[in-house]
This record gives structure tokens, sequence and C-alpha cells, in this order.
């Protein structure tokens, strides 16, 4: 296993770091890069502040990077512009923490090939986010084969750092017994302070500054790129770090107060955080929210049960999928319940749909729609609703492959917290999470059904669904057949 810098070996937040290709730390590069994909924020990050750590050091200023293709899959206006929105503040808040920081937004006005190759020719070392799932992953690995120097990853969206619970957890409760006692350890985080002054050298490239960009003309941006312009943004969620803040005040004054009591109920979503768009694409990290869920004045069991929500269960999700070849893949589901899907594939299926109308949410299955069209308009979906939604897609789709794909297609393409650990997580927990149950119903065999009681029940249930169900959406483009080359094994 190849030592990391001493500098960083040293560090207080070493179990964050780790080498991606054994190369060494070259110290006459120009600057440490900080090439960041989707911890979109300057406070709190572990990936610049290991930057910083391994730049004094050394005596070399920090640059950080960050690039937006156009041709990342399922790119949309609607991710598009959260992610441009959230890259702005990001410069402008490394500019207040003396760090330069440039940008570049793929365009037919403005292409340039192998930047991030480029751009760490002239390095000391390049670093990264560790990021399991998606795009991040595959970019990450790729550059790290390729270059002469070394490549960290920096784990930047959990608050324990996954390394340090070792191997072989095998269920949510032994990842808590494990995870717990270990979080007032991580739980504070001192950003710290460039040595040297912001890096003002040449460019392999003309930069976009974003730092001083209108939303107009960010708009601009996202209008140029060869994206689908028909998933609009979405009307929920304020973009970028304001954005977040929104969320987080919520979070205290909304949302904890009565937590365990409607966190479950879909038809009021004063019980959900709606923070994981955020915390997906880094523009919040976890010490952040809970920070903020410490200093609420709410009651216990229901800091508590956020805590656990948090904290368990979606760092649960990323320490799986470290463990994953491709964490979005068919074949992470468990052995029994593929077998028993498969057992069952030659079911008669009465209800399949087809891809247009998933889509649209516009299937013969009320509630379903009523989940999809949080999906299609909002771009996120109540947690209540994910399980019952991920589930039916078995039995509305013609095999257990192709209801797997849907799934995630359906929740990359338009979700924003979609392509991560969580939602992948989510997913398979409701293809096989738990134990088998009885081999008996057609199509699902030992792997078990979810009503729609939990919402329909609700006094207000019935006309909550068919409101939801019913409210009108964009019309967009949707392929012949679900692109399952991005979720099967290879």
């Amino acid at each position: 296993m190849t030592m990391l810098h001493p500098a960083l070996s040293s560090w207080s937040e070493a179990p964050r770091v780790r080498s991606m290709n054994g190369q060494d730390v070259r110290p006459e590069g120009r600057y440490v890069l900080c090439w960041l994909q989707q911890a979109l924020r300057a406070r709190d990050n572990p990936v610049i502040d290991a930057a910083l750590q391994l730049g004094n050091a050394l005596g070399l200023p920090v640059l950080v990077y960050h690039g937006l293709r156009e041709d990342y899959p399922h790119a949309s206006d609607r991710l598009h512009r959260f992610i441009l929105h959230a890259s702005r503040d990001l410069a402008r808040e490394c500019r207040q923490r003396g760090l330069a920081c440039v940008q570049h937004v793929d365009r037919a006005a403005m292409r340039e090939k192998g930047l991030v190759y480029r751009l760490a020719a002239d390095s000391a070392a390049v670093l990264v986010e560790d990021q399991p799932t998606f795009v991040a992953r595959w970019q990450a690995e790729r550059v790290a084969g390729r270059i002469d120097r070394a490549m960290l990853a920096v784990n930047a969206a959990c608050l324990v750092p996954p390394a340090v619970l070792g191997d072989g957890i095998g269920s949510t409760s032994a990842f808590r017994r494990r995870h717990e006692p270990l979080r007032a350890a991580w739980a504070e985080a001192a950003d710290l302070v460039p040595d040297a002054a912001p890096y003002d050298g040449p460019l392999p490239f003309a930069p976009d500054r974003l730092g001083t960009a209108s939303d107009a003309e960010l708009d601009a941006l996202v209008g140029a790129a060869e994206i689908d312009h028909a998933l609009a943004p979405s009307t929920l969620f304020v973009a970028g770090r304001e954005g977040a803040l929104v969320m987080l005040e919520r979070l205290m004054d909304t949302v904890l107060p009565t937590y365990a009591a409607t966190r479950n109920d879909a038809t009021r979503p004063i019980g959900a955080s709606m923070l994981s768009p955020f915390l997906h694409f880094g523009v919040i990290g976890p010490r952040e929210v809970m920070a903020t869920v410490d200093a609420a004045a709410a009651p216990a069991a229901s800091k508590e049960k956020f805590a656990d929500e948090l904290l368990s269960w979606r760092e649960w999700f990323h320490y799986q999928a470290r463990g994953l070849a491709a964490p979005e893949r068919y074949d992470r589901i468990p052995g029994w319940a593929r077998e028993t899907l498969e057992a069952h594939a030659g079911d008669p299926r009465p209800e399949l749909e087809t891809l247009d109308a998933l889509t649209h949410g516009e299937t013969r299955d009320e509630t379903w729609n009523a989940c999809q069209r949080q999906f299609l308009i909002d771009g996120w979906m109540h947690n209540n609703l994910r399980m019952y939604w991920a589930k039916r897609i078995i039995a509305m789709t013609p095999d257990p492959e192709t209801a797997w794909a849907t799934a995630c297609y359906l929740n990359d393409r338009l979700s924003l917290d979609g392509r991560d650990p969580s939602t992948y997580g989510n997913i398979a927990a409701s293809f096989g999470g738990g134990a088998p149950g009885r081999d008996g119903p057609p199509i699902y065999g030992k792997v078990p059904e979810r009503s729609d009681g939990s919402t329909r029940r609700r006094p207000s249930g019935p006309d909550w669904l068919a409101t939801a169900a019913a409210r009108p959406g964009p019309r967009l483009a949707v392929p012949a057949r679900v692109p399952v080359e991005l979720y099967l094994a290879e």
C-alpha cells in the first residue's frame, strides 16, 4: 500500500485520504490541484483542506478547479443549473478563503479536450473527492491511471471517514454500533489557512470565472450547452449555497420540532428535510447539518431520529458503495433476490407500462403516478414514497433487469439526488433489502411487496394522491428502451 506524503500522513483527517495511483508527489509543480466534481463547497471541505495541508508543506498554492461537461449521462437544464449555481458559490467562497478557483463549462463556443490532464501536468499532485458512484468515480479512476504524479482521493461526503470503520460490516445494525461511538470525534473541523498567495500563474486554458457571473449569465451557459433542455430546473429548490441555507433554516425551525411524528407522512412535506440534493452535490456536508440539528430547539427524539437517517442510513449506503465495483449495477442486489426474481421472470405481467408512461407518470396506478410526478416536476421524491415507487416498477417492466435499469434511469435522469450512493442503496433495498419472505406472490417471489396504505389511509391521503398524480409536467423525449448498459453488469 502506497504511503501518503508525510504532511498528509500526520494530518488529523488522514483517514479520509487514499492514494489512487501510487505515484509520487512532485514538489517542483506550480500548485497543488484540487479537482472538484461533486464536493462543491469551499468551507468544511476535506478535499480542499487536504490540498492545503499538502500545499502548505510544499510551499505551493492550491488551485481549485471545477469543470462541467455536457456529455455526462442525463445532462439537462435541471442538473446543469443546480451545479452551476453551486460552482459559482464555490468560487466566491474560495476567494474569501484566499484560494484561486477556475472553472470550465463545456459548450460549442468553448471546448477543452483533456483539460484535467493539462492542469495535472503543472501540479505537484491532484486531489479529488472520493466518490464511489457513477461519473465522478469513472472519471477519477481514468485520470488516476494516466497521470505521472500522485492522485489522492479524499472523502468529503461522510461525517465519519469510512476507512476508520474497517471492513466486513454486513448489516445496518452492525454499522450503527461501530459508527455511533466515533461521531463526536469527527464532528468538528477547522478550515485550514493557505500559507501561499492565491495562484495567479499560467493556465493551459482560458477559464470561466463563474464567481462574478450573474444569474442571466449562468442561464446563458446552460442554454448554450448541448443537453436536454426540456427538463427544466426545479422550482422547489433554490440552487446554490443560498438554497442550502434556506433548507437548513427550515430544518431547524419547521422540520425537527415534529420530525419523529411527521417524517413518514408524504401528504405533509413538513416532515422531510429536503436536503438530499445539496448533500449529493456537496453544497453542504454532514458536519454542518448536524451542527444545525444540535442547535435546534427540538425534542431529543426528533434529533435522534434525524441523526439516524443522516448518519446511520446515509453513511451506511456510502460504506456499502465503497465495496462495490459499480453501486449502480444490478449485480449489487443480494443473490437470493436475483435468484427469486429470475425464477419469476416468466410470470404474467398484466401491469406492464411503456417507458414513456413511466417517465411521465401516466400509468394505471394513481399512487405510482403521484410519486413519479414528484421526480418529473420537482426533481425530488418524498422518502416514504420511494420504496413503493421502486417496488412497483418490478411489476411494470418485462423482467427484473429492466426493472432495475428503469428505476435507476428515472432516478438519475430526473432527480437532483440521483446518481448517489444513498439513492442506489434505497433502490437496492426495494429489490432485495432485509430478509427474504415466503416464495409466493407472482413476479416478486421472496421479495416483499409494499402497498400504498401508509399514504392512502391518511385522512387527506386519497385527495392528496389524486391531486399529486394530476400535476402538469414537462413532456420529455424518451428513448425506445431504457439504457440498460449503464446499469447492468458488463
